[in-house]
């Protein structure tokens, strides 16, 4: 059965094999906890990407001395060997001043042959590269001569020795092959782990939602990495401006960089709440039986 997987980034997948299931991580209530329901549909039984059948997350976080702090997050349309059972997919670009990889082929030719890995921007051709080591390494791929690795990015800068490029082998092998069918961890973790939004902490969060069966009841699931400024707001409520931190408020002030004191790799800290650009990553997986084009059009008012 043909899974679409989609990332702003629009994927597509085989459910080919079963993942293992994660143990429920022990962390803050999420918003639904709190009572917090976002929108009308339902969600899946995890409201999470692992809610569209096939799909695996996987996660490394590099949390090391006072300025390493970065990772990789790993999505697996399914478990088996993605280059031999290739999936339906799409790449959506809505600003282009970012580093992602692998994106031309999957546009020309409709699908996705490898994991979709998440990390920092300047991690990803070393991370690409890893990548390619994985998927040239598997039983069935020994006479490869092409693959098309693909990799996107949100830069952890701010937070993260960005230019120590701290990304390895193992932790890039490691995302993969721990990826499962439960509920992904969330927060500062994988991708995550440097990122900040709104001027707050970011990283990677994840939901789901269902349509009723009389409209073909498919799920959809969708994987952000969030690293960008603005105002905040949850569910029409004014939170930024609640708590006094948000995009604008110290226009008229001058904001005076600082040095982060003992880094190897000196970044200016800027306060977040300063800023309104940055980046996010979203990839969004469905059961919806829709194929490359039908990912990429643009939806109808």
């Amino acid at each position: 059965m043909i899974r679409d997987f989609a990332i702003l980034v629009c994927l597509g997948f085989l459910a080919l094999t079963a993942f293992g299931q994660a143990e429920k991580p022990e962390s803050r209530p999420r918003a639904r906890d709190l009572g917090i329901t976002i929108g009308i549909l339902p969600t899946g039984p995890l409201n999470s990407i692992t809610d569209v059948a096939g799909v695996g997350v996987g996660q490394t976080t590099i949390i090391k001395g006072e300025n390493i702090r970065t990772g990789v997050t790993a999505i697996l349309p399914h478990g088996g060997n993605l280059f031999r059972e290739k999936v339906p997919g799409a790449v959506f670009v809505g600003n282009g001043f970012g580093k992602l990889v692998g994106s031309t082929q999957v546009n020309e030719l409709g699908e996705i042959e490898t994991p979709i890995l998440l990390t920092s921007t300047l991690s990803v051709p070393k991370t690409a590269d890893l990548l390619m080591d994985y998927m040239l390494g598997l039983p069935g791929n020994e006479q490869v001569r092409s693959i098309n690795p693909l990799v996107a990015e949100t830069n952890d800068g701010g937070l993260n020795d960005i230019r120590g490029r701290h990304i390895t082998r193992d932790d890039v092998f490691n995302a993969i092959n721990k990826a499962v069918r439960g509920l992904p961890d969330e927060g500062s973790v994988g991708a995550g782990t440097g990122t900040v939004a709104f001027g707050w902490k970011g990283g990677i969060g994840t939901a789901s939602r269902k349509l009723p069966a009389g409209l073909g009841g498919y799920t959809l699931g969708v994987l952000v990495q969030s690293n960008f400024g603005g105002v905040l707001m949850i569910d029409g409520v004014p939170v930024g401006e609640e708590l006094g931190q948000y995009y604008l408020k110290n226009a008229a002030s001058v904001s005076i960089p600082t040095v982060r004191k003992g880094s190897k790799n000196p970044v200016a800290i800027v306060p977040g709440s300063d800023l309104a650009d940055g980046s996010i990553i979203i990839v969004i997986a469905t059961d919806a039986p829709l194929d490359h084009r039908q990912l990429t059009a643009t939806p109808r008012a």
